[in-house]
């Protein structure tokens, strides 16, 4: 009986926490801020240090979760994007997704080592974790915002972020590879890079045409087992890949863009439950990664902490995209500033800080805690200003609706 009973407590207390993330998310952005910052700080105040008084340090459950929301995220993100959008952003946006995460790497780690005293390699880890833009901080917004944005530009963003996450992977597990078995050959992992690209692709095209043609060929077309078709549709695109070698991120996401553009009955509800599924995902995500940091542990690094943002958003991130898109004329100053200004960080750098912790890497812990706090910065800064900086910049081609609704809000 009183297994039962604490079984019930688990169950009664991870609802509550559920909805009190919900209101904490439609709160913040009450006042103009993204749903993810109500979503960690009710997640903190749940924690050890707040009232709610729950212990949690399980990083590895952490990353678990992390990465099992994140591919649901990802998969309703490219369900929800635009193929003949993505088809004239393609270009640009892999080279942003690629080239870009490697330029902001780089001036990460030579910031941290030369103005943060870092070694080299804990300067790379660092600047690999925090180089990737967030899909989920990005579709969050882009999507929940009235701003209509000129050209392509809105696709270029969500393609960016929603394929920039295997390069951030591939470099973070480099450099805990590195720092864990420092005598590994740099040579021996790219041709691991282009496999991973490559069966993640394939498996993920296959599965995004796959799913389609079962609802097609099958009488589930408006009940809830499209749903769970939808389910197994993310879960093996990410899991096929990730067993075959390739990379599972890009497989959940191809899955969903491909997907996303054929015609099929149900198509409509499961994009509906997906978006769904989604917002769950963001609540779990952030929930349990703002359970898991301690606000007493982010006193110390607040100092590295602003600086490390400070050179992310007005020096890595505009210099990556000036340099990327240069090639793309079609592209001006304007619109690349905006890129660089939308370029969010999220869930995803918080989660890739988690795998240095589960390698025990020295040091793991302190960058764990400036990356959760560049993360928090960034999101209040950038986050409630990207209205104001497209209609600056003159790329919106209508009014936005209300910030306090428009950035964030949960629908």
């Amino acid at each position: 009986m009183l297994a039962s009973s604490s079984f019930e407590i688990v169950l009664l207390t991870t609802g509550i926490l559920l909805l009190a993330t919900v209101f904490a998310g439609t709160l913040s952005s009450r006042f103009g801020l993204p749903a993810l910052i109500g979503f960690l700080a009710l997640g903190m105040l749940a924690g050890v240090n707040g009232p709610g008084g729950l212990r949690f340090n399980d990083y590895g459950l952490t990353q678990f979760i992390g990465i099992v929301c994140l591919v649901f995220i990802l998969f309703s993100g490219g369900l929800d994007t635009s193929w003949r959008a993505v088809r004239r952003a393609a270009g640009p946006a892999l080279v942003l997704a690629t080239f870009g995460v490697i330029i902001s790497a780089g001036i990460m780690a030579f910031a941290a080592v030369n103005l943060m005293q870092f070694d080299w390699a804990h300067g790379f880890l660092l600047g690999t974790v925090i180089a990737s833009t967030d899909a989920a901080a990005v579709f969050a917004i882009l999507r929940s915002t009235g701003l209509d944005l000129e050209g392509d530009v809105p696709a270029l963003i969500e393609l960016e972020s929603g394929s920039n996450d295997p390069m951030a992977i591939f470099l973070v597990t480099a450099a805990v590879l590195f720092m864990t078995e420092p005598d590994t050959s740099m040579l021996r992992l790219v041709p691991d890079f282009f496999t991973q690209m490559i069966l993640g692709g394939m498996v993920g095209l296959a599965a995004g045409w796959l799913m389609p043609e079962i609802l097609k060929r099958s009488h589930y077309r408006h009940g809830g087992l499209a749903f769970v078709i939808s389910i197994a549709s993310a879960l093996v695109a990410y899991g096929l890949a990730q067993v075959l070698g390739g990379n599972g991120f890009l497989a959940a996401y191809l899955a969903g863009l491909l997907a996303g553009s054929r015609s099929y009955a149900a198509k409509k509800i499961v994009s509906t439950f997906q978006d769904g599924m989604a917002w769950l995902a963001q609540v779990v995500m952030f929930l349990t990664l703002g359970l898991l940091v301690a606000p007493s542990n982010l006193v110390d690094v607040v100092l590295p902490g602003i600086a490390i943002t400070v050179i992310l958003m007005f020096v890595a991130r505009p210099l990556s995209v000036f340099l990327c898109l240069a090639p793309f004329r079609s592209y001006g100053w304007r619109a690349k500033l905006f890129v660089s200004w939308a370029g969010l960080r999220g869930a995803v750098p918080i989660v890739l800080a988690t795998f240095p912790m589960v390698a025990g890497v020295p040091g793991a812990f302190a960058i764990f805690n400036i990356v959760f706090f560049v993360v928090l910065l960034s999101s209040v800064v950038q986050g409630p200003t990207i209205n104001w900086a497209a209609q600056r910049l003159g790329i919106s081609t209508r009014e936005g609706n209300d910030q306090a609704a428009a950035f964030g809000s949960v629908h």
